[in-house]
């Protein structure tokens, strides 16, 4: 049977290379290549959806493939595709390389420039040990369908403008739609979701942070299942120790997220710390958010201009929403729009923090009334960012409904 080999390589030149070698292979059946790590993860879905059977048997990753960077992505195909093998094709042959791409996933490497004899030796190996993993396991493999869930980050202009409840208020809304969905709170020194939902808990985001392979059993040991539904991964109690979550653990904590939950809402916070950058950088749509005054304006602002010098994210892939919004303030979102030169959501959240003061203080926001105009505003912006299948009501009776008004604008 011949092995089926999927090369994934993103420049021209090395495209060519890889696929000239690989087709000249004993018994070997290269597939079109792929460019990048989306159309990478997006084919492996779509054959996994089909059969397990359909994988090929060797994924062939070039360094310089983007915009994940290589070894992200081999942790996120032996995670999402475990009966799949990988091999590494880089210029550095280094062992501390080669030992991180074996922590990462990877079943091979093969430095560059590419010899016949080293590839065809580690091709076959390969894909004998993939054979085996699933002659072996027989109907029993595990694997991620879908593309993987969307990631959205919610990050402040300033403390205190309110992205707390915007993630939370979110994450309800795609839940009680019927979409799997995860909160994640990045907000490391401060962040407290926990208490907004009443939760009493022992692990946390700190918890996954010194593993090298978040297995979906030891992701689901950290999470908190809520009675919303929601499944939570705080931030630690002690605000010290979120300085242990540094980036590389950070991008492998949501590449985790978003290969078990559809929808995976994190907060952010007000600072950006290394780790929180790595998640906006990677998150499929970016909200800051800003209440209509000088100081909240001015602080979205310069976190644009971080951001875009950061290489972070630029100002136009950044979505801003106005929080504690009303007709008689001086600052309207368009003007904020001019000003920080982002995209601009077509729903603002009312000023009317009194419906939100009761459930707040008794840490139940998940219980925020239906009829409220901010509930109803944030879930309208659910609905607008696509996180929700459909106008939906949660199966407690009538409690949480959403409300859609601009249904125009959002296809409802």
């Amino acid at each position: 049977m011949p092995t089926r080999i999927l090369p994934a390589v993103g420049d021209a030149d090395a495209v060519r290379s890889v696929t000239t070698l690989l087709s000249q292979l004993p018994d070997a059946e290269p597939v079109a290549p792929v460019v990048d790590s989306t159309q990478l993860i997006d084919t492996l879905a779509r054959l996994a959806a089909e059969s397990v059977d359909e994988l090929p048997e060797v994924v062939v990753v070039h360094e310089r493939i983007g915009p994940v960077p290589a070894l992200e992505l081999i942790r996120e195909v032996a995670l999402r595709f475990p009966a799949v093998g990988v091999i590494l094709v880089t210029s550095d042959a280094s062992p501390g390389l080669f030992q991180a791409a074996m922590d990462y996933g990877a079943r091979g490497l093969v430095a560059l420039p590419l010899h016949y004899d080293e590839l065809a030796t580690r091709v076959q190996a390969v894909a004998q040990w993939s054979t085996g993993v699933r002659r072996h396991l027989g109907g029993a493999v595990e694997v991620f369908t879908g593309v993987g869930g969307t990631v959205v980050t919610v990050s402040g202009a300033k403390g205190g403008v309110g992205t707390t409840v915007v993630a939370v208020q979110l994450a309800l809304a795609a839940q009680a739609s019927g979409r799997p969905t995860a909160v994640l709170d990045m907000d490391l020194q401060t962040g407290d979701i926990a208490s907004y939902l009443d939760v009493q808990f022992r692990r946390s985001v700190v918890d996954l942070a010194g593993i090298s392979d978040i297995s979906p059993r030891v992701l689901a040991d950290a999470v908190f299942r809520h009675d919303s539904g929601l499944a939570l991964l705080l931030a630690p109690g002690e605000g010290e120790r979120g300085e242990e979550v540094t980036d590389r653990a950070a991008r492998q904590i949501v590449s985790a997220l978003r290969a078990r939950y559809e929808v995976v809402i994190v907060d952010c916070g007000a600072q950006l710390s290394g780790a929180g950058a790595a998640i906006v950088e990677m998150a499929d749509t970016s909200l800051l958010v800003t209440t209509p005054d000088v100081i909240a304006v001015r602080g979205a602002k310069r976190a644009v201009r971080m951001w875009d010098r950061l290489q972070v994210r630029k100002a136009e892939e950044t979505m801003v929403v106005v929080n504690r919004h009303s007709r008689g303030t001086e600052i309207q979102p368009s003007l904020i729009r001019q000003i920080t030169g982002t995209a601009l959501a077509a729903t603002a959240i009312p000023a009317h923090f009194k419906e939100l003061q009761a459930v707040v203080d008794a840490g139940r926001l998940h219980e925020l009334d239906a009829k409220s105009t901010v509930k109803q505003a944030l879930w309208t912006l659910a609905g607008e960012l696509g996180l929700v299948k459909a106008a939906a009501v949660d199966r407690r009776g009538g409690r949480g409904a959403v409300s859609f008004r601009r249904r125009k604008e959002i296809g409802g």
